[in-house]
């Protein structure tokens, strides 16, 4: 039966690199969409389509409630359904934006794809006060302790070729393990909301928890962590905003403008009382009128990103890129780290606000 499985098992992940292989091929032949993003208003501003999150508030969508555009206005066209779904959407043109993991990010410019990241908005503060972190939990008294004990085990994660693929496969790397036996841990796509469940029914032997997924299910106990992301790599910023860069050239001061303004949302959760961030989202959940529950936003603890106003870092890139390389899914002698993002339009790294200064550019 193992070796049936065995088979099965090898046979869905040939189907799944086909289907990303296709994927990312009809993306990069696609790359010749628009890139004069949606219009233009009335008033002259130009309109960026975007996906958003439900029942979530994004850094744009934050920072246009705020008032800090002066030049862009946002189109919601409807959610996306994972990080490199909604940079694919950005690259064909579909969108004039998106975000995703950082790794993600890479290999999409690896197969051909014209994108940079222009604003990091995802990531891991390292806050103990908020557990602003994502962890991988077994139950209480599992056998597995080590990175070894994973071979031949399920690990439950959000999606494939996103942050948390790359996380797990980055520790088992450090722990000492080949390539051949990283590919011996099966990784099986588990929804955020499921993954306890499946965890304590034995379904799957590891869990990604974070959030307030990760809270409730802690609160409920029998669970230890294996690990946690901060724990592997530290405080760090792991997914950005793009636009592709034919967009950039032709809308400069549209780019800068979205830029200044989410740069300075991500600042201003940073440094104002968390009770006023989740008043503001509740209020802007509640105010946009699709029938969305306000608890997920309600339990929001931090920023998660660490840089002041999500000024990237080229580290941020880097470990990903040596990863994907080293596992094959990456090209050796591609494109370096500072060729995937620019701190050009961000207030925080040009020189227009202090690093320590709130979203008006006041000292802290």
């Amino acid at each position: 039966m193992r070796g049936k499985a065995s088979i099965k098992l090898r046979r869905n992940r040939s189907i799944v690199a086909a289907v990303l292989g296709t994927v990312v091929a009809l993306v990069v032949a696609a790359c010749g969409g628009s890139s004069s993003g949606g219009g233009t208003t009335a008033d002259g501003k130009t309109v960026l389509r975007y996906e958003g999150s439900p029942a979530s508030v994004t850094f744009p969508e934050l920072a246009e409630d705020l008032g800090f555009f002066e030049k862009v206005q946002l189109e919601w066209l409807g959610d996306t359904t994972s990080g490199p779904q909604n940079i694919q959407s950005a690259a064909t043109g579909d969108t004039d934006f998106g975000s995703a993991f950082n790794g993600a990010i890479a290999k999409l410019v690896d197969a051909g794809a014209p994108l940079t990241g222009v604003v990091s908005v995802h990531g891991s503060d390292g806050d103990t006060e908020s557990d602003s972190f994502n962890g991988y939990y077994v139950l209480d008294g599992s056998p597995i302790r080590t990175a070894r004990d994973l071979i031949g085990k399920k690990v439950g994660i959000n999606t494939l070729g996103a942050y948390h693929e790359y996380v797990i496969k980055e520790w088992l790397f450090r722990a000492g393990l080949t390539g051949d036996e990283i590919n011996q841990v099966e990784l099986t796509v588990v929804p955020p909301n499921n993954t306890e469940q499946a965890l304590r029914s034995g379904q799957i032997d590891v869990g990604n928890l974070g959030g307030i997924v990760k809270d409730a299910a802690l609160g409920r106990g029998g669970l230890t962590p294996l690990f946690t992301d901060v724990d592997l790599t530290g405080p760090m910023g792991f997914g950005a905003v793009v636009f592709r860069n034919d967009f950039i050239a032709k809308n400069e001061e549209a780019t800068r403008d979205f830029v200044q303004g989410v740069a300075r949302a991500v600042r201003w959760t940073q440094t104002v009382p968390k009770e006023e961030v989740v008043d503001r989202f509740v209020k802007i959940v509640e105010g946009r009128g699709r029938n969305e529950s306000t608890e997920f936003v309600r339990q929001w603890k931090s920023a998660g990103v660490p840089a002041p106003g999500g000024v990237i870092a080229p580290g941020e890139f880097q470990i990903w890129i040596d990863q994907g390389v080293r596992l094959g899914v990456l090209k050796p002698g591609g494109a370096a780290a500072e060729d995937l993002f620019t701190n050009e339009y961000n207030p925080y790294a040009n020189g227009t606000y202090p690093p320590g200064s709130d979203a008006d550019g006041n000292a802290v």
